[in-house]
């Protein structure tokens, strides 16, 4: 991919990031995290992630938030993991949720807040490697295997962007700013991940009734087979 389109689909990928965070509402995250997935995919881990920082640090310096800290790690992060699955890449993402999830478990709060909460997260854990290695379907116009692989990608994709909020939330310690004792971490953890869940599910039908037919497009432009090993 030349660098002047680099730059140009950087740019244009972190304004649509910040915009998308402008004008959501309801829900645990914004909009932000329904075009991750693609966001990689386009850009692969490096640039993804460059593009969702920059967007994400902009839209909440514009419009400040008590939880910010969590957006601009977390939406990065799952932008670089959807990437490296793009080409192929499944050690970096197992590695990064290994880390997290360890981190997680072993933490008092981990042990005892309920297993339910992070059931995507541990589904996604699983599908990291066959993701990684269907992965070669997103850059064919099969609209079958499309749309598997870019399911499989979506999916890990935003249950990563939890994941990094989890990790956080426990391990890191960040649940002493803005939570009293443990119950008030259970009651706010149980609401947040109820949330995630329904939006997992709108992330995979917004990649298929949106991502599927937007990657065909690209991928008859031949700009995917491009950018593959970007």
């Amino acid at each position: 991919m030349r660098r002047s389109r680099q730059l140009s689909l950087t740019a244009v990928f972190a304004a649509l990031h910040a915009v998308l965070y402008f004008v959501s509402f309801g829900m645990w995250r914004n909009w932000a995290i329904y075009i991750a997935p693609i966001e990689g995919i386009i850009l692969g881990p490096n640039l993804g992630f460059l593009a969702a920082l920059i967007g994400s640090s902009v839209a909440r310096m514009a419009k400040p938030s008590d939880f910010w800290m969590f957006g601009i790690i977390a939406e990065p992060v799952s932008v670089m993991m959807a990437g490296h699955l793009a080409r192929g890449r499944w050690k970096p993402v197992l590695l990064v949720y290994a880390v997290m999830l360890l981190s997680y478990f072993v933490h008092p709060y981990g042990l005892a807040l309920p297993l339910w909460t992070v059931l995507d997260i541990l589904a996604a854990l699983l599908l990291i490697y066959p993701a990684a290695k269907l992965s070669k379907g997103l850059f064919r116009e099969e609209f079958g295997q499309l749309t598997v692989a870019l399911v499989l990608l979506s999916f890990v994709c935003v249950a990563a962007d939890s994941l990094v909020r989890v990790f956080l939330l426990v391990p890191c310690g960040l649940h002493s700013l803005f939570f009293l004792d443990f119950e008030v971490v259970t009651a706010g953890f149980i609401e947040g991940a109820a949330l995630s869940y329904v939006e997992d599910g709108v992330v995979v039908l917004v990649s298929i009734v949106a991502g599927v037919p937007l990657l065909k497009k690209i991928v008859k432009l031949g700009f995917l087979e491009k950018s593959r090993e970007a």
